[in-house]
């Protein structure tokens, strides 16, 4: 299916689920929700206008809501409780109308429920291609979307394996690793030009990367010297920051303040979760419950949200300072993969059953929201940082 084709699927999903809920207030531990009478002129505004409150969690649309949003074109307001927004961004076609709601939405969020919206936050994510042969790399492509699920847009076109994308701190640029050149390499891409250039190239393979939040390193899993350890990689020159002989590292990611780093480990023979001192080496392990713990994301407000295996894959979210005797489990046993926070530090993206999902935390949150509906493979979504 080409981008186009996957696109109007996405625009036909969205005006199938858009109608208004039933549910007209929900009280609750954190989780209070506004409820929202839209009432636009143009409809695909109003289709995502609809669509990004909901999936923030903290509206409900509702004939008779307490907060009426009315007008058409360049004159859309927001008003209720005693506040009033106005949408003054003008737009002329379908994608224009949406950015617009779009913004709107994230107005709507600061301003009712003091929660940072995400409507405009892009996720990048691969679709991953079918087995090719027994034995053979998977190929996959990097595409990006709004958490609503439109405007999808493949940004790769490498018919290679393509793995790890990951978001600068400029929230234009990801890294990514891609054999488009026959041999692992990692690549920097910025995403509004797609316009891509190598940045390091190893003998081994790369098996994860995850940018510093500043934006001048990165933290990478090589295996030109051995067996796949944690580096640092800062301009031409790299810092191994583990040495396990006998176990293979995996999925790093930042702590908020660049100074440590999580990663998963089989040393112990089961994957597990440590953190690792940028400046001292100095590591410890985090998690110990269930039979493993996997892809973990440091998220803004220091919280870590990982995949754990007890019983069956789950979501859960833990402070890295109490390690995962206090985790929470955020989900239902399913074959969860790869959580990714959003700048709200409510919600998470992550997989499941080939889809995307976005997942509220709360305890009283929202059951998890598929993305969009379209054919494909579609993993490792990245929420931009």
């Amino acid at each position: 299916m080409n981008v186009k084709a996957i696109a109007a699927v996405l625009c036909m999903a969205l005006a199938a689920t858009a109608g208004a809920e039933t549910i007209v207030d929900v009280s609750g531990v954190g989780n209070r929700k506004f409820t929202v009478e839209v009432n636009v002129g143009n409809q695909m505004f109003a289709k995502c206008l609809k669509r990004n409150l909901e999936i923030s969690g903290l509206f409900v649309i509702a004939q008779g809501g307490g907060i009426k949003v009315t007008g058409d074109g360049a004159a859309i307001t927001a008003e209720g409780g005693g506040k009033r927004l106005t949408s003054n961004t003008p737009f002329n076609d379908d994608k224009s109308a949406r950015m617009a709601a779009r913004r709107l939405s994230d107005a709507m969020c600061s301003a009712y429920g003091r929660q940072k919206g995400f409507a405009l936050d892009k996720i990048v994510f691969l679709n991953r291609g079918r087995q090719q042969a027994k034995g053979a790399a998977v190929p996959g492509e990097i595409c990006m979307t709004y958490p609503d699920g439109l405007d999808i847009r493949q940004l790769t076109s490498d018919a290679k394996m393509t793995v790890f994308p990951r978001w600068k701190n400029d929230g234009e640029s990801i890294f990514y690793i891609s054999d488009r050149n026959g041999s692992p390499q990692i690549w920097e891409m910025n995403t509004s030009t797609g316009r891509s250039n190598r940045k390091w190239s190893f003998r081994g393979t790369p098996a994860g990367i995850a940018v510093s939040p500043d934006g001048s390193k990165v933290a990478a899993i090589l295996s030109f010297q051995g067996n796949p350890e944690l580096y640092l990689l800062h301009g031409d020159s790299f810092t191994r920051l583990t040495t396990t002989p006998n176990a293979s590292e995996g999925q790093p990611t930042w702590s908020p303040d660049g100074r440590k780093i999580a990663y998963v480990s089989n040393e112990t023979r089961y994957p597990q979760i440590y953190v690792v001192d940028v400046a001292t080496r100095q590591k410890r392990r985090l998690t110990s419950k269930g039979s493993q713990n996997v892809d973990p994301d440091w998220g803004g407000d220091g919280r870590i949200a990982y995949i754990t295996k007890r019983g069956g894959s789950q979501v859960a979210v833990m402070n890295p300072a109490e390690g995962d005797s206090t985790a929470e489990l955020v989900t239902e046993v399913s074959n969860w993969e790869h959580p990714s926070w959003s700048r709200d530090m409510r919600h998470l993206a992550a997989n499941r059953d080939k889809a995307l999902f976005i997942i509220d935390t709360l305890k009283d949150g929202d059951k998890p929201r598929q993305i969009f509906h379209a054919s494909g493979n579609w993993i490792s979504p990245c929420w931009v940082k």
